[in-house]
């Protein structure tokens, strides 16, 4: 039986985000927000309507504008992360969940060293991803990219992006196919996206994610 996790970033969307909240009611999906946070500031609506509903909160820097591996410097590093969680407030998932900027799905370097020690200090649940099926390039075309993408990995941590409206006409059309396939969806995070829980590091913070 294959078992997926999703995931979505870059919300909320006054308009993006209720929409993917409806198809996921009626397929009975509980997911992931990773919000942004002057988006969050600005729309805070479908943010306090997803954890309503039973999904979970997590943190994806405040302005989404500068990956840490191209940014060192400490006081925008702890504001990105730090703001957007004050600003999460009470929608927050306990485990305090952080998912880093990689840009284009890229991993290596989406930390920094001083990133790393701060979301550690701060007990922070570091999440990362393995299927990045492309939806803010292809809008149309992402389904055809993230089906065969689901099937070579054993545990798919899938990211999409409710930001998009073009993108998302095709989410219902996704999860049916994967549950015509006896898929079964998971809002627990593999542990091999994990690069930190609660403030302890794994090994996958040893494979290229901290940039040096």
């Amino acid at each position: 039986m294959k078992h997926v996790t999703l995931t979505f970033d870059n919300g909320p969307d006054a308009e993006v985000t209720p929409l993917v909240l409806d198809i996921l009611a009626r397929r009975g999906i509980k997911t992931t927000f990773f919000v942004v946070g002057n988006r969050l500031a600005a729309n805070r609506a479908p943010a306090e309507r997803a954890h309503a509903e039973g999904h979970w909160i997590g943190n994806h820097t405040w302005s989404h504008s500068i990956p840490f591996r191209d940014r060192d410097d400490m006081d925008f590093v702890a504001a990105e992360i730090d703001r957007t969680q004050e600003e999460i407030g009470a929608l927050s998932h306990p485990d305090r969940l952080f998912r880093p900027y990689g840009g284009k799905g890229r991993l290596d370097g989406a930390l920094n060293a001083g990133a790393a020690q701060h979301l550690s200090q701060r007990r922070y649940t570091c999440v990362l991803w393995n299927a990045v099926p492309g939806d803010f390039d292809n809008h149309d075309g992402w389904v055809e990219t993230a089906l065969p993408q689901v099937a070579t990995i054993d545990w798919p941590l899938v990211v999409l992006h409710d930001v998009h409206a073009r993108a998302m006409q095709h989410l219902d059309r996704f999860l049916g196919k994967l549950q015509d396939r006896g898929t079964v969806f998971e809002q627990a995070f593999p542990p091999t996206c994990i690069a930190m829980n609660r403030g302890r590091e794994t090994d996958l913070l040893e494979c290229g994610i901290v940039a040096n």
